[in-house]
């Protein structure tokens, strides 16, 4: 029995106010409160709410029979829980159903996977612990930001807990093989990976509106029938896709919604069903191994890390960034934590981009790639100048953390101490008590002659 995957990203940076030059040192706020708020709100009223209410309806027509999975940033939550916390309401709603699956990811949305394995860890963390507290689930597959995966990365997210990884059927990395298998890392035969159908994901993603597409119109019964096509033995058919795809970046009046709520119909008519992630790993075996010596990705047509490290601006502004890693991770003053955390989303390299397809990105709030690059640059400087003012960079991170385990070894010291000293206070005065006490039946005795 054929099966389908579905599963939703749902993103949304924080963007950055235009940040000049002389507004360094002066100036520590660094986002654009009004158009966050402003696409958020736009967004899920096209989009997020509709689908909710859609696909709650959905799962119960079929009786559960009808499964989904998201990741959704830690970032996008806390815009969420800000701006519409009805859509939080919603996808609550949905997790109480059973059939709806929440994976963990990096908080940030953000490439630190490639570069620093320590910040990597932390955003894992935070993020899985958010979608515990919100949704009451532990998350036990991994999507990585952008389906950004190799080898490496797979040992990390095995070390870290996880049993399964999503990432892109890229040709470049299967050649002949065919991404409607289960398979597992070569590095890491336990961990098990689920490839995107990159050519079913984008006839809904991208082609699904467009009136040049050969396949114009597409309708449900005819993408089921395409699917049922595939030979006996492709059991599995990924469909990974931004969750903004159902009714923004495809309206809801190009019939996008009607479609979707007409697929299951016809699945089940083929006894084509619907698994989450987590119930593919379970009843499946991975067929083989795959390598993937140098990280892919799902974005365009080469399915590489060129949309955030394409060119030298964007190379620059992540070294720059990352190179402060550990320096922010010996502070504790919760501002800069927080903006290093918003600082690291991957949406502001990607508005570096000079690729002429797929672009910087359509939703850029710059002109070009380059007043992209300025304008981060300039947060980043006033960024670093705050860090730098708690951790003088003259000193170096191998004597920070000397002279911070000293700090901390001495206040453990302190803390001994004072345990110490209260102990041996309350045992003086329980001998001064016992003491009195011992004088008083003295007394008592005295006064009625027993001595």
């Amino acid at each position: 029995m054929k099966t389908i995957c579905f599963y939703f990203q749902i993103h949304q940076p924080f963007r950055l106010k235009r940040y000049r030059f002389f507004d360094i040192g002066s100036d520590h706020y660094y986002y654009d409160d009004f158009s966050n708020e402003d696409i958020i709100r736009r967004i899920s009223d096209k989009s997020f709410l509709r689908a909710n209410s859609m696909l709650l309806s959905m799962v119960k027509e079929y009786n559960g029979k009808f499964k989904v999975a998201f990741s959704i940033s830690g970032i996008a939550l806390e815009q969420l829980e800000i701006y519409v916390p009805e859509a939080i309401d919603g996808f609550r709603e949905l997790a109480k159903t059973g059939h709806v699956e929440f994976l963990a990811e990096t908080y940030a949305h953000s490439l630190s996977s490639l570069t620093d394995p320590e910040e990597f860890n932390n955003q894992v963390k935070a993020h899985s612990n958010k979608i515990e507290l919100l949704f009451g689930q532990k998350p036990k597959v991994f999507r990585n930001t952008e389906l950004i995966y190799s080898d490496d990365i797979g040992e990390l997210v095995a070390q870290m807990g996880y049993k399964a990884m999503l990432t892109e059927g890229a040709k470049h990395v299967l050649g002949w093989k065919s991404p409607n298998y289960l398979y597992s890392s070569a590095v890491n035969p336990k961990l098990t990976l689920l490839l995107r159908n990159s050519k079913f994901s984008d006839d809904i993603s991208f082609r699904f509106s467009n009136y040049d597409w050969s396949e114009y119109p597409l309708v449900a019964d005819k993408f089921i029938n395409w699917i049922n096509a595939l030979s006996e033995e492709e059991q599995l058919v990924n469909i990974f896709m931004n969750y903004e795809t159902l009714g923004s970046l495809q309206p809801g009046e190009t019939g996008i919604f009607e479609f979707f709520k007409a697929l299951p119909r016809y699945a089940f008519e083929k006894n084509i069903g619907f698994s989450t992630p987590s119930e593919i790993v379970n009843k499946l075996k991975p067929v083989a191994s795959v390598a993937v010596p140098y990280p892919c990705s799902w974005a365009g047509e080469e399915k590489d890390l060129s949309p955030w490290q394409g060119n030298v601006l964007q190379k620059e502004a992540l070294q720059k960034l990352y190179e402060i890693g550990e320096r922010v991770r010996l502070c504790e003053d919760r501002r800069i934590l927080q903006d290093w955390v918003y600082l690291q989303t991957s949406d502001h390299f990607h508005f570096m981009s000079t690729k002429t397809f797929p672009g910087p990105s359509a939703f850029s709030p710059y002109e070009n790639a380059y007043d992209a690059f300025n304008n981060y640059m300039n947060v980043l400087s006033d960024f670093k100048t705050r860090v730098e003012a708690q951790f003088p960079s003259n000193i170096d991170n191998e004597e920070l953390n000397s002279l911070l385990t000293t700090i901390r070894n001495q206040g453990i010291e302190i803390e001994i101490l004072k345990k110490k000293l209260a102990l041996a206070d309350s045992e003086v005065s329980g001998e001064d008590s016992l003491n009195k006490s011992k004088g008083k039946v003295t007394a008592k005795k005295k006064s009625v002659g027993l001595n």
